[in-house]
């Protein structure tokens, strides 16, 4: 099967550090081997505020067969705890900092527009793309394969 992203993109992102709204360090490399969804987002994106309950309540029917989720916001961090206060997600949210835009770009989407969401199998290979709105029926279909 090949790949939707370079592998050297990939190894970037499971090198990556994010900081994470409550100020801690994340590190996407701790999930590594398990499936992994990745949202791509903004306060300011409609859409992504739009999508962002479904992928919870995803990450909630999901989690207890190994998912994880991890919301990366191009975003500055006042605006994503304001958002946070309103919208409860129970998996975890990071800045996506600087690097943001250049890593989205790196895995697969060449426009840099959001929502965009990708999915990583047990090798940490991305293995499902998609800029644009994702429904929850979307991602109950996406945890079947």
């Amino acid at each position: 099967m090949h790949p939707l992203a370079p592998p050297p993109a990939t190894q970037v992102f499971w090198g990556s550090r994010f900081k994470a709204v409550d100020g801690s360090d994340l590190s996407p490399s701790g999930w590594f081997g398990k499936p992994l969804l990745v949202n791509f987002w903004a306060t300011w994106c409609p859409p992504c505020v739009k999508e962002l309950p479904e992928i919870n309540q995803f990450y909630n029917e999901a989690k207890g067969r190994g998912w994880q989720v991890l919301a990366l916001a191009l975003d500055s961090l006042e605006p994503v705890q304001t958002f946070l206060q309103k919208t409860r997600l129970d998996f975890p949210v990071a800045l996506a900092g600087a690097q943001g835009l250049s890593l989205v770009r790196a895995l697969g989407n060449e426009s840099g527009g959001l929502p965009f969401s990708i999915a990583f199998d047990n090798g940490g290979t991305i293995n499902w793309r998609r800029l644009g709105v994702t429904t929850l029926a979307d991602l109950r279909e996406l945890a079947k394969t």
